[in-house]
């Protein structure tokens, strides 16, 4: 490739040839990059690594660093689920950003959100109308493409009316509000930086058309776990010490919290449209990531309360050591600052109402994010193993049943399996589950 080999000669971050690049990696998906293409790029982080970047390549610098590592996540043999969504390129909010970074770090989120279903959607309506051959194997029909569009608009929504732009999208029809969300975020949410993270952030394996949703919802989630995590790590601060003073602040993060995965629920039925033959053929090429790995939820399950001994010594937190030498290391938990809140006399019986009721309405929405997580696998997957030969729909049924809290009694939604079957459309019950 020319353009990598004339950047070579002179690597300067800001001048990186990302279009040719990402043009190869799109044009066969990342699993078969030629490997000449591969050495080059490893040359190029090899050449960058050396030198400490000016303050103004900083931010090239960092870009192209977590770039480059996501590209070559292959070729170096540490390809995970991560690096499949590019988690890294898009930089999402960590936990540790403290307590101050969480009004910044709900804006974060609602304006990603948005920008990803916009680009899902883009691309959606660029492949019905003949405008891109890129991913060009089983592409779906109008009628499919239509839900689609109607399903990422409904998502979008409230993230677009915190944003101030929530009367925008007016057409009458899901294609024509679809193409007025990428015209909005196209035109006035993206800037130059934010508008290069979209498009270095999907790289997919295969040239599956539904790979492209696959990704984007995925690192949607992504988006929301990352800010669940600040939220509930705030929200464990303004508890310690039982300070009935801050208990409005902290079930305030915790409504934020319920809140935007709650709305992130019509995921799962956008998720569904996929078709199951097209994600079996491009899930052979991902082997070694699986959602498994998500660090993002198990910090947000971890926070909530410590993991029992035998969910600690699972697959699921060796699949994430840092989150499981976290929890090792005795990291603080919301169920134990509300255990102790409880127990406090300094707390009223209204103070003591006020944080169950947000305990257990955050719980009750993390509980039919599980469930429906559960039933769009068991659509997708059947009783085949998940990739990276993880278990797969068993071990997803088993997490569903574990207690967010122990300090407050939950009690499960009658209708949760109904709420989920609604919105993942109707998948066959398993054997286990007839007999639940």
């Amino acid at each position: 490739m020319k353009e990598l080999t004339d950047w070579l000669a002179d690597p300067v971050p800001g001048h990186f040839p990302y279009p040719a690049v990402t043009h190869e990696f799109h044009r066969v998906g990342k699993h078969f990059v030629p490997d000449e293409i591969l050495k080059s790029l490893a040359l190029a982080r090899e050449r960058l690594a050396p030198e400490a970047p000016t303050r103004a390549d900083a931010a090239d610098r960092l870009l192209l660093d977590r770039f480059l590592d996501t590209a070559l996540d292959k070729w170096d043999g540490r390809y995970d689920y991560p690096s499949y969504t590019s988690l890294s390129v898009l930089g999402l909010p960590t936990a540790d950003d403290g307590p101050e970074a969480a009004a910044a770090a709900r804006v974060t989120r609602d304006r990603l959100t948005v920008q990803l279903l916009a680009d899902l959607l883009r691309f959606e309506l660029a492949a019905a109308e003949g405008r891109t051959e890129w991913l060009p194997e089983m592409r779906p029909d109008a009628r499919m493409v239509e839900k689609r569009c109607r399903l990422a608009v409904r998502v979008a929504r409230p993230a677009l009316a915190r944003l101030g732009y929530g009367e925008r999208l007016d057409a009458a029809e899901p294609a024509q509000q679809a193409a007025q969300l990428w015209e909005l975020v196209d035109g006035e949410l993206l800037d130059p930086r934010e508008r290069q993270v979209l498009k270095l952030s999907m790289l997919p394996v295969y040239i599956s058309h539904d790979e492209h949703m696959f990704i984007r919802v995925l690192q949607t989630f992504e988006t929301t776990f990352a800010l669940l995590a600040l939220s509930i790590r705030t929200a464990i601060g303004d508890l310690d010490g039982a300070r009935p003073s801050s208990l409005p602040s902290a079930t305030g993060h915790l409504a934020v919290a319920e809140t935007v995965l709650a709305e992130s629920a019509p995921l799962f039925s956008l998720l569904a449209t996929m078709q199951v033959e097209s994600f079996r053929v491009f899930r052979d090429f991902t082997d070694g990531a699986s959602a498994i790995q998500s660090r993002n939820y198990k910090l947000v399950e971890s926070l909530c309360r410590v993991p029992d001994k035998e969910r600690l010594d699972s697959p699921a937190y060796r699949s994430t050591p840092e989150v499981h030498e976290r929890v090792l290391a005795g990291q603080p938990t919301l169920d134990d600052a509300c255990g102790a809140a409880l127990a406090d006399s300094r707390f009223s019986d209204a103070d003591r109402q006020l944080l169950t009721a947000s305990m257990l309405g955050f719980a009750g929405s993390l509980r039919r994010w599980r469930q429906t997580h559960y039933r769009i696998a068991v659509r997708m997957l059947g009783t085949r193993s998940g990739t990276g030969a993880t278990e797969g729909t068993p071990y997803l049924s088993s997490v569903r049943k574990i207690p967010v809290f122990r300090s407050v009694t939950e009690t499960p939604d009658t209708d949760t399996v109904a709420r989920t079957d609604a919105l993942v459309g109707a998948a066959p019950r398993t054997e286990s589950e007839e007999t639940a």
